[in-house]
């Protein structure tokens, strides 16, 4: 089974990658984007069939390395 996750800033956090990448749509003629905030996308190939064992090891997974909690929030997806 595999584990999606992602990884986005929480609200109010400034995304300097999204501001740059903002800025370069804009140069390239694309002016109707208004914001981009920028995250992480993380799959992970998981072993065994529980779901919700695979979903509590990836919430542990984040806590301790995959998102920094303190400043991003993550959303996993399980898919059999």
């Amino acid at each position: 089974m595999k584990a999606r996750v992602h990884v986005t800033l929480k609200n109010g956090v400034l995304d300097p990658q999204g501001k740059a990448v903002h800025h370069a749509l804009q140069g390239l003629g694309f002016a109707g984007v208004g914001d981009v905030r920028q995250g992480k996308f993380i799959e992970l190939e998981l072993e065994g069939t529980d779901v919700e064992k695979a979903r509590s090891d990836v919430k542990e997974m984040c806590e301790k390395l995959l998102a920094n909690t303190v400043i991003e929030n993550y959303d996993i997806d399980i898919v059999a």
